[in-house]
């Protein structure tokens, strides 16, 4: 049996300029985190011949093509694997939670999928074959960002190229700045859920717009000046405080992002002492 464990992530800026629509034109860049919560993965050998997958629900299925999980089917066909095979997947946290579960779960996939055939991959040739999968052959309307933080684990400054090339600079701080990000934050389920999908389809038909390029630009900026001061004197005061610009102008874009509810919550943080914070996924 091949059990594979694959991090979620938290994207504190940059996010949405890692879509084609932004990058194509200038560079996008992230500064991303893996986190303590995970997608395993599971595959082991099947005595008959056809394919049982275990998610929310059991398909048992003879061919490939009748498997009905889009990623499971799709990096089955990639890595030329097919019947006589268990594969289940099981996530920490929920999907739709804004922390990347989808790419994770393709990236965590075929990572198990290569090593039952005896084979080793690199993080770069998981994320790129992720984003394959979910961008080119299901045509999802995603970023690139969620699959090399899946890949990569820990933090990362990852810049996407109008070539469709994409930098991973690992970003060192010392374990004190570290420790004092990880006691300073606090993560929280909102209780809602929701699909990327529509927020991510109206972003990039709108990233032309003068005004929504140079949000953009100005969140991709931003990702950078949050990795020096992660990097260089490690001011966790100031960090929050570019989370907060951060979420200024990632609720600027508009798009359905936030709502009422969220918006009340955030300022009561903001009241009580938060210097910062953003609302994880779709969007920025």
């Amino acid at each position: 049996m091949i059990i594979s464990q694959t991090p979620y992530r938290v994207s504190f800026a940059g996010g949405g300029t890692d879509l084609p629509a932004f990058y194509q034109q200038e560079h996008g860049a992230v500064f991303s985190t893996g986190i303590n919560h995970h997608m395993y993965v599971t595959v082991s050998p099947r005595f008959k011949a056809s394919t049982r997958v275990a998610y929310n629900k059991i398909e048992i299925c003879d061919d490939i093509d009748s498997i009905q999980h889009t990623i499971v089917r799709e990096a089955l066909r990639m890595t030329a694997l097919g019947k006589h095979l268990e594969i289940t997947t099981i996530g920490d946290v929920p999907s739709g939670t804004g922390l990347g579960s989808s790419s994770s779960l393709a990236t965590g996939l075929l990572n198990a999928l290569y090593a039952y055939k005896g084979e080793i991959s690199s993080p770069s040739k998981l994320a790129e074959e992720a984003c394959r999968i979910e961008l080119d052959i299901l045509k999802k309307p995603i970023g690139r960002q969620d699959q090399y933080a899946a890949a990569y684990g820990s933090l990362n400054y990852i810049r996407f190229n109008p070539d469709h090339s994409v930098d991973i600079q690992p970003v060192p701080c010392k374990a004190k700045t570290v420790a004092e990000l990880e006691t300073c934050t606090l993560m929280m389920f909102t209780q809602q859920q929701r699909n990327a999908d529509n927020i991510l389809s109206k972003q990039s038909a709108k990233t032309k717009q003068k005004d929504t390029f140079k949000i953009l630009q100005a969140m991709r900026d931003l990702a950078a000046e949050m990795r020096n001061t992660i990097s260089g004197r490690g001011d966790i005061d100031e960090f929050g405080r570019l989370l907060h610009e951060g979420w200024l102008l990632k609720r600027s874009l508009g798009f359905g992002i936030t709502n009422s509810r969220i918006d009340d919550w955030y300022h009561a943080a903001r009241r009580a002492g938060a210097l910062g914070g953003k609302l994880l996924g779709a969007g920025g």
